[in-house]
């Protein structure tokens, strides 16, 4: 009887082994599965340059050069100038490089600037992941 009730808890001991087998392979097959799925996906970040937006005419690029490396007074007055002329996004990544110059001097004016230039930015715009980084900033 005794034989009968060890080789009984043997059987249990092995049959609850297995079980335990059986999940943890599961678990370690839906782990897989997922790092899988995750190595599979590239991320989309591209890092965006202002000079490759479109929008700004080429026979504005050497002035609008020379209005930024003259600081904010003169950049304002080329934006207010050939502001028309220029087409987003291209004019917002402008705008937003005119805000983060403008911070120190006028944060009210950049503030407003930033203000108008996120209400037209749609999220599929590629100036949209520059806006976000500097959203914490200007609001």
């Amino acid at each position: 009887m005794t034989k009968t009730i060890w080789a009984f808890i043997i059987v249990v001991v092995l049959y609850l082994a297995w079980l335990l087998y059986q999940n943890w392979a599961g678990v370690r097959d839906e782990h897989d599965a997922q790092v899988q799925n995750n190595n599979n996906k590239q991320p989309v970040a591209v890092a965006v340059n202002g000079d490759s937006l479109s929008g700004l005419p080429a026979g504005l690029e050497t002035s609008f050069r020379t209005a930024k490396d003259k600081g904010t007074t003169t950049l304002r007055e080329w934006l207010k100038i050939y502001g028309s002329q220029i087409q987003d996004p291209r004019k917002a990544w402008i705008e937003l490089e005119f805000c983060v110059a403008l911070a120190r001097e006028n944060p009210a004016e950049a503030k407003s600037i930033f203000a108008s230039v996120k209400q037209r930015t749609p999220p599929s715009s590629p100036v949209w992941p520059r806006m976000k980084e500097l959203e914490k900033t200007f609001e």
